[in-house]
């Protein structure tokens, strides 16, 4: 065994776990259809078999030289379990549900599928970029609690989002957001949750990447201990520098602190050296402004410049809180000393923070947006709303419209979160981590989606 050379795989094949002689690298259910793409293994064809799930024998649906293959004439709400075979070279056998699902499907994990097990069993962090060459690249992770939480998964489409392919993917690698600088693309993520913060680089579009470089060791891991906390937030160009954020704390210790990144923009990124950090300062329920009551804090802050300064606007912990829900907090972010901490500046009314938003600007339109998951005080906790929200001056926000409004399915069921998203001329382009169509719950998504948006 070799030392890995490269951060990415295509596939990654962790000693004495079956991925499948032949690897299925994507599947995308429809209401009576499943599709699924597999890698080459160097066969002139490949057979197809099927069965639905809880029947004896699989069915052989023929073969085919392409490496995709559409299941059709299939019954909405039902399962089905599926393989590739040529010669002795077998898949996984693979699990799927026919359902309907918002936008194009970039990829789909049944919650009962255990191709991912050894990272996790859901579909996470969704990322998005547009590459140099003008193709969308989309990143996402594996995600289930108590299980390691180390692979990220990323796609590409060469066709405005029409398609996605699978492209390879990353180990150890979580919480990541892919973005390009300069004429290159990078991946800034950590090792696992609460682990180490990695950066690497790829010169191809995604299809290998450098070994990972540690900016800075988190030590907190799956022991509930404090480590580095992120999420796929924008990086950003302020002030001579790059920049991003991220949070020092755990769950399991019942802080996280808010800390921001930076470096110059014409550094080496892949240098450790060159980047700052800013001391992690924790939320005190004595500032004025902020709700009466305990709160856990802040964590996933988006960098947001405002007219005075550049700010960091962090989803808020109100659930023990009076009010209970409808604020975000902002810190103002020291650009003349990138390692001072964060200072708390106030609290805004915001309709989205009980879970992660980030905050775009258009230039045009002198106009902030931020597509997230929004509540109510009678529904707190749900996520089964996506809107569209918008702002003149980043501080007094207010609706647009909705985007996805399944208010009328249990909340408990579905949900759309996390979406990352950004702006080309009037259309936002946006990536959902989607749950819905017999998710494991609300939180635990099955569907990663990709939609556009007209402003």
């Amino acid at each position: 065994m070799k030392t890995p050379a490269r951060w990415s795989h295509a596939p990654y094949r962790p000693p004495f776990i079956f991925v499948g002689d032949i690897y299925i690298c994507r599947i995308a259910p429809e209401k009576d259809a499943i599709v699924f793409d597999w890698l080459p293994c160097g066969a002139e064809s490949y057979s197809v078999f099927c069965r639905e799930r809880g029947e004896e024998a699989f069915i052989s649906l023929g073969k085919t030289a392409d490496c995709t293959f559409r299941l059709s004439g299939l019954c909405e709400d039902r399962e089905y379990e599926f393989y590739v075979s040529a010669g002795e070279k077998k898949s996984r056998i693979r699990l799927a549900r026919c359902a309907v699902s918002v936008g194009c499907v970039v990829n789909y994990l049944h919650p009962e599928d255990e191709a991912y097990a050894f990272s996790g069993r859901y579909l996470c962090s969704p990322s998005l970029v547009r590459l140099p060459d003008g193709a969308l690249l989309a990143s996402m992770d594996l995600f289930a609690g108590k299980s390691p939480q180390n692979l990220t998964l990323i796609f590409r489409s060469d066709d405005e989002g029409k398609s996605w392919r699978y492209v390879s993917e990353l180990f150890p690698c979580f919480w990541g957001k892919l973005f390009v600088h300069g004429d290159a693309l990078y991946m800034l993520s950590v090792s696992t949750e609460y682990g180490d913060l990695l950066i690497g680089r790829s010169d191809d579009g995604g299809r290998t990447f450098t070994r990972p470089v540690t900016l800075l060791y988190g030590g907190g891991g799956k022991n509930g201990e404090a480590g580095v906390h992120k999420n796929p937030q924008p990086v950003i160009t302020y002030a001579g520098r790059i920049w991003n954020t991220l949070e020092w704390g755990a769950w399991g210790r019942g802080y996280h602190a808010p800390m921001v990144m930076s470096a110059p923009v014409d550094a080496d990124l892949l240098d450790p050296d060159a980047w700052s950090f800013s001391e992690p300062v924790k939320y005190d329920p004595t500032w004025p402004g902020v709700a009466e009551g305990p709160s856990t804090g802040n964590i996933e802050g988006c960098l947001v410049p405002l007219s005075d300064g550049l700010y960091n606007v962090m989803r808020y912990d109100m659930t023990k809180t009076s009010p209970n829900w409808g604020r975000a907090v902002c810190y103002r972010v020291n650009t003349e000393d990138p390692e001072a901490p964060l200072t708390y500046a106030r609290c805004i009314e915001f309709p989205a923070n009980h879970s992660k938003f980030i905050i775009r600007y258009h230039e045009g339109r002198k106009m902030y947006y931020s597509v997230a998951s929004r509540i109510s005080a009678e529904e707190t906790g749900r996520r089964n709303l996506l809107s569209l929200l918008r702002s003149r001056d980043g501080i007094t926000w207010e609706l647009d419209r909705d985007i996805y409004d399944y208010t009328h399915e249990d909340p408990a069921r579905v949900g759309f979160q996390y979406v990352d998203f950004f702006i080309e001329e009037d259309e936002i382009l946006l990536l959902s981590r989607t749950a819905m169509g017999g998710a494991h719950n609300f939180h635990d998504s099955n569907f990663s989606t990709f939609d556009r948006i007209k402003l």
